[in-house]
């Protein structure tokens, strides 16, 4: 029997990408301390928030 992690890997890589990608974003937006720590917060729940916007936009 195969074992076979290839796509769950490659799901995390992507995650991954997209928490690096965020960071960044909102890194470059920041202005103030509190700014940059809810940057890593924004960072790392971006998912939810874009979830969340979707649903915003669809219930107008």
């Amino acid at each position: 029997m195969s074992n076979s992690n290839a796509s769950a890997a490659g799901g995390g890589v992507l995650y991954s990408l997209g928490i690096f990608g965020a960071w960044v974003y909102f890194w470059q937006q920041a202005d103030a301390f509190g700014e940059y720590v809810l940057a890593v917060f924004q960072g790392l729940f971006w998912p939810a928030f874009m979830v969340y916007d979707v649903f915003v936009a669809l219930a107008r």
